[in-house]
């Protein structure tokens, strides 16, 4: 087995560039606040998503898909037993864009 030009960087060596994610100027199609689930991405939240859902700007919002134009909104104040906010699905046009 040859050795790739990985396995011949030192332990302490910078991450190659070509590994690294980088964060474009276009939101992702799907996105989650909740850090279990699958679609949860810490370095587009932390740059700040809003969303404009039938054309209103919502902040409620706790997950979006654009591809399936649906978003999941909090309800305000109900917790399920679990102590998780209850959401409701809707469908609708969604625009998410940053607002940095």
């Amino acid at each position: 087995m040859t050795a790739t030009p990985e396995d011949q960087l030192p332990a302490d060596a910078p991450v190659p560039a070509a590994v690294t994610v980088a964060v474009t100027d276009t939101p992702p199609d799907r996105l989650s606040n909740n850090p279990s689930s699958p679609h949860y991405d810490e370095a587009h939240l932390a740059r700040g998503i809003g969303i404009r859902f039938k054309g209103v700007e919502r902040t409620n919002v706790d997950e979006y898909c654009v591809s399936e134009g649906w978003v999941r909104l909090t309800v305000a104040g109900s917790k399920d037993r679990y102590g998780n906010p209850i959401t409701i699905k809707q469908q609708g046009e969604v625009v998410p864009y940053f607002r940095s």
